[in-house]
């Protein structure tokens, strides 16, 4: 997950410089570091916080859902080899609450041009059987999956099209 870790401080910092978003930004393990304020800066987003040990995925989405105001305009990115150390029916429950609100869920598995990911394919299906895309994405297509992102166009053809290549 480190270099999903690069890539993804990378784009939150992006998203965080554009005035008409509203953007947090949360690291977890089995605690949950707010890195918001750091986003003014990818190397200090990077350096501000030393995570390791074990995962509680769940954990940190019942944290991000408090940010959520009006879900029909929030996109949740949850970046994680769902690996849940935590309450994995729990967690399945809190994203399928927030996709049904209207929430824009998506779920990077990687960040990496390194092949295939490492990653709970048991999880990862139970997920995608909800209808929230849940796939690896190369750090080359990270604009495009952000602007299919942001302008709410279906992301199932970039799935695809990734899954070719």
């Amino acid at each position: 997950m480190g270099e999903s870790v690069i890539y993804s401080s990378v784009m939150a910092c992006i998203l965080a410089s554009m005035a008409s978003l509203k953007t947090h930004i949360v690291a977890f393990d089995t605690e949950i570091v707010d890195l918001t304020e750091k986003s003014d800066d990818p190397v200090d987003l990077l350096y501000g916080f030393q995570l390791g040990g074990g995962t509680d995925i769940n954990k940190s989405i019942k944290y991000c859902m408090k940010y959520i105001e009006n879900p029909k305009k929030t996109i949740f990115f949850l970046i994680s080899d769902l690996m849940e150390g935590g309450n994995r029916g729990g967690m399945l429950r809190n994203l399928e609450n927030m996709k049904e609100s209207g929430v824009t869920v998506v779920c990077l598995l990687a960040i990496s041009g390194d092949g295939q990911p490492y990653y709970d394919t048991q999880m990862a299906g139970k997920i995608a059987a909800m209808g929230i895309p849940c796939f690896a994405c190369n750090p080359e297509k990270l604009p495009l999956l952000l602007e299919r992102v942001l302008k709410n166009l279906d992301l199932n053809s970039f799935q695809e099209e990734f899954k070719k290549k």
